[in-house]
């Protein structure tokens, strides 16, 4: 690690991230994570089983039987760095400068898994728990997501596993740490169009069909468009484009083909299949021939406020001293494939800022609080 020149004793949590940091896991590779998560699990009384998929390392560590089955989730995988010469240090030499610790996955969110298995290490040093404690974690979070955490809960509800609690170790905290928790995402529906014309000259365009003129109204139409008025806990429905292609190159030819790339970021007021056919409807109207590709990355979730919220709004007020806002925004994470399982679930973590920057980072001071309000959601549901 390198330091500030004047690093104290940061602890334990600190320690297990820069050891998280240094390795170079770049999606959907694991760098070895897992194997040390264990070394310190298995002297806890966690069994391990692998249950990887698709070149991707899944690690399901279980300590006890029966209920409550809480899950503390999360993933070792970190997105590219980018540019190296423009980090002010090495993304994978963890590093201190002025009380905070830099490197890849530093939010994002090898600090989150590190204060886990310290809260954990805490937690059963302080006696037995009831029912199940168990770790899943996944090295295919930041990429395809296909194999990772989906594949390990389509595996134990096979085997007629159901959750009760989930704790996911996002950085969820918006400007300190503990104002603000995830208890709901929206749901994410992707489409990649093609629109059929018929390529000509431009100065003959009752000889082609220009694909773009077609597709442009059509869009205007779905920009303009008010899917939901949202609800009291989620946003209205956005529609976004994303990527617009036509055209050989040639200034002087109508194209076949244009191409969009579009998204739906959804509340629970709308449906992936709602959505497609108002989609639909459109396109029926403006273009006679397209092929729609629809992928749906996860469905919208909810959690309602009962134990696992009390919990973790006691444990931060009590880490803290402050009451978490609630919140639904953002991206998508691997909640979306636990809560649909049946668990209550949150995503408590660091301060969001950084994550997938250059010069990613966290808070030291920070650590031990999040640690702190992970022992005490435990101590609240589990003793």
């Amino acid at each position: 690690m390198a330091a500030d020149g004047n690093t104290p004793e940061y602890g334990p949590e600190f320690e297990l991230a820069c050891e998280l940091i240094a390795r170079r896991s770049l999606t959907p590779d694991d760098g070895g994570c897992c194997e040390l998560l264990m070394s310190r699990l298995a002297p806890l009384g966690f069994s391990a089983e692998w249950i990887n998929a698709g070149g991707i390392t899944n690690l399901w560590a279980t300590r006890g039987s029966g209920a409550p089955l809480m899950i503390l989730a999360g993933h070792t995988d970190v997105v590219p760095t980018g540019p190296l010469d423009r980090w002010d240090s090495d993304p994978f030499t963890p590093t201190v400068r002025n009380g905070v610790l830099y490197g890849r996955g530093a939010a994002d969110m090898k600090s989150g898994i590190a204060a886990m298995v310290c809260a954990v290490e805490r937690f059963i040093a302080a006696g037995e728990h009831k029912g199940t404690l168990a770790f899943l974690i996944t090295s295919d979070e930041e990429g395809a997501a296909r194999h990772g955490t989906r594949h390990v809960v389509e595996v134990l509800k096979a085997r007629g596993i159901v959750p009760q609690y989930a704790i996911v170790g996002e950085a969820s905290s918006n400007e300190t740490f503990g104002d603000r928790i995830v208890v709901g995402r929206r749901g994410s529906l992707g489409c990649n169009l093609r629109v059929h014309g018929k390529q000509g000259h431009v100065a003959y365009p009752h000889k082609g069909d220009n694909p773009v003129h077609r597709l442009m109204p059509a869009l205007a139409e779905l920009v303009a468009t008010q899917w939901d008025n949202g609800n009291a806990h989620f946003p209205p429905t956005s529609f976004q484009i994303s990527n617009l292609h036509s055209g050989t190159g040639a200034n002087n030819v109508i194209p076949g083909e244009a191409d969009v790339v579009f998204n739906f970021r959804y509340c629970t007021e709308s449906t992936a299949e709602q959505l497609k056919a108002r989609v639909h409807a459109v396109l029926d109207r403006h273009c006679p021939r397209y092929d729609a590709d629809w992928w749906l990355s996860g469905e919208p979730f909810l959690t309602a406020q009962a134990e696992l919220i009390d919990a973790a709004v006691a444990s931060i007020e009590s880490a803290v001293g402050i009451k978490p806002d609630f919140f639904t925004g953002g991206g998508t994470s691997d909640a979306r494939f636990i809560a649909p399982w049946g668990a209550q679930t949150v995503e408590i973590g660091p301060i969001n800022d950084s994550i997938h920057k250059l010069n990613e980072h966290v808070k030291i001071s920070d650590l031990a609080k999040l640690s702190s309000v992970y022992e005490g959601i435990l101590q609240r549901l589990l003793r």
